[in-house]
């Protein structure tokens, strides 16, 4: 019987994509509807990216952005002030056997995708790509 939690460098396993979104959907339409008893979080607009879970799925990485990019810092402390609360949450919505720890993190994924962009639009760069066809 082979062991589904050792992915051997292949990435995340589809019982890992799974749980992820389902946390990461869950997350969202919980802040979303302001379910979270605390104001500070709740004026707040905050988009869940990507959760990534470990193999065990016992910690479960929540990637985050309040909207416009303002107050990074200030969502991600409120988030992990209510951790305990999101972690119930989703024990009472989810049909997880086992609801994960949350740790949350900056979402920098559009930080990412604006340098790449930037990166693909210097010229040495579209005449190496171009030099490759």
């Amino acid at each position: 019987m082979s062991n589904s939690s050792d992915t051997g460098g292949r990435g995340p396993s589809q019982r890992q994509l799974r749980v992820g979104e389902l946390i990461r959907r869950t997350l969202s339409e919980a802040l979303m509807q302001g379910e979270i008893h605390d104001p500070d979080l709740n004026r707040l607009s905050i988009t869940v990216g990507e959760v990534r879970v470990t193999p065990d799925l016992k910690i479960a990485t929540v990637y985050a952005l309040p909207l416009g990019g303002k107050d990074q810092d200030e969502a991600i402390a409120l988030l992990a002030k209510n951790k305990g609360e999101l972690r119930r949450l989703l024990g009472k919505k989810t049909e997880l056997r086992f609801t994960p720890d949350l740790r949350f993190r900056i979402d920098d994924t559009f930080d990412r995708m604006d340098e790449t962009r930037r990166l693909f639009s210097q010229e040495e760069v579209r005449r190496d790509l171009d030099s490759d066809t």
